[in-house]
């Protein structure tokens, strides 16, 4: 049988999983990257999240100046307390010992205040600064050494905090049990933080890169989503009943609704109607059908007002708790994130039906769109498995054009369901048109139809006539001379 190490949790949102439940109890760990990518932060975070548990926390730091500077700083996050100071944290500088008296006196004095404080945790603040004053490589590993073992003795985990960016046959790297990094980087315009584990002696841990931010609350990251959902969190338990669309004479072309737990992308140019489609869609909701419009486009009272003027009341399913709007600026956004807060979302109200508008918003937020694919698969996949009937759009960029393009071809085969919909310029008139391409595991009539948006709402008015150049937006009646 397995032996399940025992953990000290972070107590940093998504870091846990990301490390495989957290730090292993008596364990040491680096904590490496450049000045400001936010190293101190996430020491003191630890550090302040297993004192409100209940342990005591010793933090060493080789400053030369009083540790009020610190303080000050950690004021504007809200993780900081300062009860804490002095009772279940104490913060001891061993500026003045290294220097007088070197690494071995450093070593000497953390023993006597870890016994002292009875610590459950040290954060060595400064191991570059510890580094430079070793004479040799065996200097440092000596230095390192003695420090976690008399640490791992009284069951101790340890946080080295380094700027220096280490080779991985570095001293210390081949002392400690982890190593973290922590990376600050200008992609395009815009700065990313990514994290990753570079080393995790006997633990499992999520490989790669990881995004994370510092907020007011502190560091927050955010594993990403097709590895910490490589397989969904839940038993897929599909259910064949049809899911009513909301809209008329849509359920008799799609062999009676939507699949429940399926989802659907709704592919047109803008005005075509696809937001038109997802507020039918909701509005068809209630008490047990719980909806969430996810959108990057529309502010929730535009929304609200949208709907109104095609005879929804929104407001009402809202102020009911039958509907949730959230609204994300497509300014600077993160991608799991975004992933993260959308299945928080349904996971807190049991949410059925979810509009997304529209997945481009996700690809925006993207700093590598190689990953779409697996990042849409692990998302649908998860939402499938929550039971989750799903609505999403996607922007074609012509109003008219023969060229159809769907987000690409891998991410459209995860999808179940695929809807095409377009304004058609025919004689003098400008017409909508809805094609229904795929539906999945159910029958259903592909012929184009002719779509009405009113004070009604959205709604199926029959078969398109017969044309031929549907496709381009440019129709013309069969018969008709091309000229």
């Amino acid at each position: 049988m397995t032996q399940q190490l025992p953990r000290l949790s972070t107590g940093v949102p998504g870091l846990d999983p990301i490390l495989g439940g957290g730090f292993v109890e008596g364990a040491s760990y680096i904590v490496q990257g450049q000045p400001g990518a936010g190293k101190t932060i996430l020491g003191n975070q630890v550090a302040f999240a297993t004192a409100s548990s209940g342990r005591k926390v010793l933090y060493v730091t080789l400053l030369a100046e009083t540790h009020d500077r610190l303080f000050q700083s950690l004021s504007t996050l809200s993780f900081f307390d300062k009860a804490q100071l002095g009772s279940r944290i104490s913060y001891v500088s061993v500026f003045q010992t290294l220097n007088k008296e070197g690494l071995g006196a450093v070593v000497d004095l953390l023993r006597k205040e870890t016994k002292r404080q009875g610590a459950s945790l040290i954060v060595f603040d400064g191991l570059l600064n510890a580094r430079d004053r070793a004479e040799t490589d065996l200097d440092v590993k000596t230095f390192v050494a003695e420090v976690q073992s008399q640490a791992a003795f009284v069951g101790c985990t340890v946080m080295f905090l380094t700027s220096a960016r280490t080779h991985d046959d570095s001293p210390e790297h081949t002392m400690v049990d982890g190593v973290i990094e922590m990376h600050e980087e200008l992609v395009g315009l815009r700065t990313v933080r990514r994290l990753r584990v570079r080393k995790s002696r006997g633990s499992a841990s999520l490989g790669g890169f990881h995004q994370y931010e510092i907020a007011e609350p502190g560091i927050s990251v955010f594993p990403r989503i097709e590895a910490a959902l490589r397989l969904p969190s839940v038993s897929d338990q599909p259910d064949l009943t049809p899911l009513t669309s909301g809209i008329e004479g849509l359920d008799v072309l799609t062999g009676g609704g939507l699949p429940r737990g399926s989802t659907t992308l709704v592919v047109g140019p803008s005005g075509s109607g696809k937001t038109s489609f997802g507020i039918n869609f909701l509005a068809a909701g209630s008490h047990k059908e719980p909806g969430l419009h996810f959108g990057f486009y529309e502010s929730p009272d535009r929304l609200l007002s949208k709907a109104s003027a095609l005879g929804l009341d929104l407001r009402r399913a809202v102020d009911k708790g039958e509907l949730e709007i959230l609204w994300h600026p497509l300014t600077e956004n993160l991608i799991d994130k975004l992933a993260y807060r959308l299945l928080d979302a349904v996971a807190a109200r049991g949410v059925k039906r979810l509009f997304i508008d529209s997945l481009g918003g996700f690809e925006r937020a993207a700093v590598h769109g190689s990953r779409m694919v697996e990042f849409f698969a692990a998302l649908t996949n998860e939402l499938r498995a929550r039971g989750v009937t799903t609505v999403a759009t996607w922007e074609l960029r012509d109003l008219f054009s023969s060229q159809v393009s769907a987000p690409g071809p891998e991410i459209s085969s995860a999808l179940d369901n695929l809807i095409l919909m377009r304004q058609v310029e025919i004689g003098a008139h400008y017409k909508r048109l809805l094609s229904v391409l795929k539906v999945r595991d159910q029958s259903y009539a592909a012929a184009p139809q002719e779509v009405i948006i009113d004070g009604h709402g959205l709604a199926i008015s029959g078969p398109f006539e017969e044309a031929v150049g549907i496709s381009t937006g440019l129709a013309r009646p069969l018969g008709a001379s091309s000229s």
